[in-house]
């Protein structure tokens, strides 16, 4: 396996503007409005008790997203959210009147009537921005890039929404479906990456992301009765990771968890930008070959990049060995622990952690988070099974990645 790259954050950037995008009001809009459609639910919060003694640590609990509205994955929380925004600036009704059972009224349809959401995907975002296109009476077109799984191709397509894989790498098919949108009447890119000039959207779609963090916080406190010390959580173009360290950051300020964030080797752009030291960005681009589609993403997100090199602990680079460990550790449990099925841009995390409690080479990292017997630990599982057939050859058949 090749080893796990990390480097501490030693980026002195915290003025707390940027967490305010996930401040505890913008957060419980976003909620509200997810609270609101029929399929709502919250996702279950794992206890991995006999995992925690096995490594020594206080808890371990999982986020499991494989349950989130029935797309086996998050991502919907932040394309729906950003949807209805977007929906209320061209209305100018006010954002908080727009529930699910408003938007889909024929008297809303008829005030509104059609817009055009673009993205680009490696599947999550896509089927999420499919799925609320859908729900929401609208049409969404969806870019995927070269190398893209036909099981996720498929489950987009299914949603009803025009779908296509470009001879592109994703960071390509971002720039290709911003050109489209803005070309179309009525268009309207729905993409979790700011760049200069495009931030208020890719805000948004943070702020859906903090339904999921609020609900995990305030799942963690009730099973543990203390928030968590530690959370590990995974990096593409690092709304996520962003919105996550966000949303502690604004709760508990100076006493909120020490994040990790964790990316693939092939597209670690953000542990570079960390690396460097410097507080700029940089980007990876080319192929990236890695089954840790999810996290294929080359270029960071401005918005999330401001955030993460404030209040992020650390940045880990990850081979997709370590994500294919993280897969069978949650999916083959140990006697006790429920099971939890993670695809394996989820599994990240989990891999991360295991490794950096059983590698002697990983004990610099574990001591500069301070993890020991007292911690508490939150892990995001992100998706479920997204790729099957590659989850059973990793798990049954104990492969790697795509390559093996």
């Amino acid at each position: 396996m090749d080893a796990v790259k990390w480097t501490a954050n030693s980026i002195s950037a915290a003025d707390g503007a940027d967490a305010r995008i996930m401040s505890r009001v913008n957060v419980a809009a976003a909620r509200c409005f997810h609270q609101s459609f029929p399929q709502y639910a919250e996702t279950p919060l794992a206890a991995l008790n006999a995992l925690a003694g096995f490594y020594g640590v206080k808890n371990i609990f999982v986020k499991d997203e494989s349950f989130r509205f029935g797309l086996n994955a998050f991502k919907v929380l932040g394309g729906s959210y950003a949807m209805a925004r977007c929906l209320a600036d061209f209305t100018g009704r006010p954002a908080e009147s727009l529930t699910y059972d408003v938007i889909t009224s024929p008297e809303f349809r008829k005030e509104s009537g059609e817009l055009t959401f673009f993205s680009a995907t490696d599947g999550n975002h896509g089927r999420g921005v499919a799925w609320s296109a859908r729900m929401l009476k609208q049409k969404a077109v969806i870019l995927m890039p070269k190398g893209t799984q036909r099981s996720r191709f498929e489950n987009i397509r299914k949603e009803g929404a025009e779908v296509t894989i470009e001879d592109l790498n994703y960071d390509g098919c971002v720039r290709k479906a911003a050109k489209k949108a803005k070309e179309t009447p009525n268009g309207v890119l729905i993409q979790d990456t700011a760049w200069d000039g495009y931030e208020e959207i890719p805000s948004r779609i943070m702020q859906g992301y903090g339904t999921m963090a609020a609900e995990a916080d305030e799942q963690f406190l009730e099973a543990a009765g203390a928030f968590p010390t530690h959370v590990f959580i995974q990096a593409g173009v690092g709304s996520l990771a962003a919105a996550v360290a966000g949303y502690f950051a604004d709760k508990y300020g100076a006493a909120a968890p020490r994040v990790t964030v964790v990316e693939a080797d092939q597209a670690d752009c953000i542990y570079r930008s960390a690396l460097a030291n410097d507080g700029s960005i940089r980007t990876v681009g080319g192929a990236m070959h890695t089954m840790m589609a999810g996290l294929a993403c080359g270029e960071p997100s401005t918005t999330a990049w401001r955030i993460l090199k404030a209040y992020a602990s650390a940045f880990a680079s990850v081979p997709d060995a370590a994500a294919a460990v993280g897969m069978r550790v949650l999916g083959a449990p140990l006697p006790g622990d429920p099971r939890v099925i993670s695809g394996e841009s989820g599994a990240a995390p989990a891999g991360l952690l295991h490794l950096m409690m059983t590698e002697k080479y990983l004990e610099p990292l574990r001591r500069a988070l301070d993890i020991n017997k007292y911690s508490r630990i939150l892990l995001f599982s992100t998706e479920g099974a997204t790729d099957p057939e590659n989850y059973r050859r990793v798990v049954w058949e104990g492969t790697d990645g795509y390559g093996d």
